[in-house]
């Protein structure tokens, strides 16, 4: 492994986590919930350190994850939920908006979001996916918390090393 290389880090313990679930096409964003928070647990995240709020749909969950984010008290945010495709325009409005906005929070507060919002042409696909990408989310959500965790005592440990130089 390279001198400058940071390990994946896939270890939850005292990590804080919060969860924004759509509660439209219910049935999925509760099963990528489900796995989801079965899969912190796993990975050592304590039952205690999750918070979790649902909002009606997917593109209202920006606006709760900046609400968290904005809080502080999180080390990485979970965006759930499952848009299937329609007879009309509307899900491209949905997808394309709702993810942009999960992006823009996780850069404007500097906060990892895993962004598990499902869009699928039908609801077959969407049974077929939402185990494996709420444990996915969980998944990226650890793995990054640690990855800005170690950015950031890197970058701490550089400052400390210039100033004595």
């Amino acid at each position: 492994m390279a001198k400058d290389s940071i390990a994946p880090d896939f270890d939850g313990d005292a990590l804080r986590i919060g969860l924004v679930q759509s509660r439209f096409n219910e049935w999925a964003s509760r099963a990528l919930s489900d796995a989801c928070v079965s899969e912190l647990i796993r990975l050592g995240v304590d039952e205690d350190d999750i918070t979790h709020v649902t909002v009606p749909g997917a593109l209202e969950i920006p606006l709760a994850l900046a609400k968290l984010a904005a809080t502080e008290d999180f080390d990485a945010l979970i965006a759930l939920g499952c848009v299937i495709r329609g007879e009309t325009f509307h899900f491209e409005v949905v997808a394309n908006e709702s993810a942009r906005g999960i992006a823009g929070v996780s850069l404007e507060y500097g906060v990892p979001i895993a962004n598990a919002v499902l869009t699928t042409e039908n609801e077959e696909q969407a049974r077929v996916r939402v185990d494996e990408k709420g444990r996915d989310a969980a998944r990226v959500a650890v793995e990054m918390a640690n990855l800005l965790w170690a950015l950031d005592a890197d970058g701490e440990e550089m400052v400390a090393g210039e100033s004595q130089a």
